[in-house]
This record gives C-alpha cells, structure tokens and sequence, in this order.
C-alpha cells in the first residue's frame, strides 16, 4: 500500500511531546518495516525542517537536531531512506496555483494543495494527515483517499 504521509503527521510521529505522537508514528514504523510504501512531498521535508525548529517545545529543536531527527527515522529518498521522494515541476506549481484561485482556497492551503498534487502524481492508496478538513477542500478529486492517523 503506497501512503503519504503530510508534515503534520511526520512533526507528531518525531516529537514525542506532541499530542498525536502515539496516533502518528506507527505510519513511520511502518514504512521502516516495509509494511507501507513510503512517498513525501520534497516540499515536506523543508516544511518538516521549519515547523520542527520553531515548534513551541522546551528545549527548543535546534537545526542540528531536526536533522538528526529526519536521519535517525530515515526519512530520505531510498535507498538509504525509506520514502520515494517526490518533487513538483514548475508547471505542477503554476496548475495548483491556477486550481486553488479558481477554486477560491486563500493563504497557506496552497501548501497543502501542493502535497496534495504530489499525492496525486504518485499515485497514493491514501495520503494521511492531521488537517482532514484543509486536504479535503484543496483535494476535491482525492476526498475519498484523505485519512486521519
């Protein structure tokens, strides 16, 4: 089963602190023990940069530290990872710009209709996230494919 797994869900699976820890990192484990088929937005892992170093948690997350998270759960594109990392074209950006104006979707939804396009492209049996609600109204087309953890 191929799944992607959104920012949200990889911030809760790495900080133990979070509230959703223990709902989100059995999707990692499972990809570690090749039970799911891993896939990430490239833009997720910038994304997962920025909200772990600036997340409201003491000690902070250092730069260092954020990365050594992403490098102990192997959240890098095979073969030394366990996710097939996906990117954009500049043409898949300017289409989820043109959907989400067309549609009406204003500020950072656009992010989420860009993990969205990536969910798309590749395929996935079901992208999992903690913002249903926001995925479900940039993602019309994959609604039925939209899980919680």
């Amino acid at each position: 089963m191929k799944i992607l797994l959104d920012t949200s869900v990889l911030v809760a699976a790495l900080v133990r602190s979070h509230p959703e820890h223990e709902r989100c990192l059995p999707w990692v484990r499972r990809a570690h023990v090749g039970e799911i088929d891993l896939v990430l937005a490239a833009h997720s892992l910038a994304e997962l940069h920025a909200v772990l170093t600036t997340l409201p948690v003491r000690p902070r997350i250092s730069p260092r530290t954020a990365r050594q998270l992403v490098e102990e759960n192997r959240l890098a594109p095979k073969p030394a990872g366990v996710a097939t990392v996906v990117a954009l074209e500049a043409t898949d950006y300017l289409t989820v710009v043109e959907e989400v104006a067309r549609n009406g979707v204003a500020g950072g939804a656009v992010y989420d209709a860009l993990i969205a396009k990536v969910a798309d492209l590749a395929a996935v049996d079901h992208l999992v996230t903690l913002n249903g609600k926001d995925f479900r109204r940039v993602w019309p087309d994959g609604v039925e494919r939209v899980r919680q953890p």
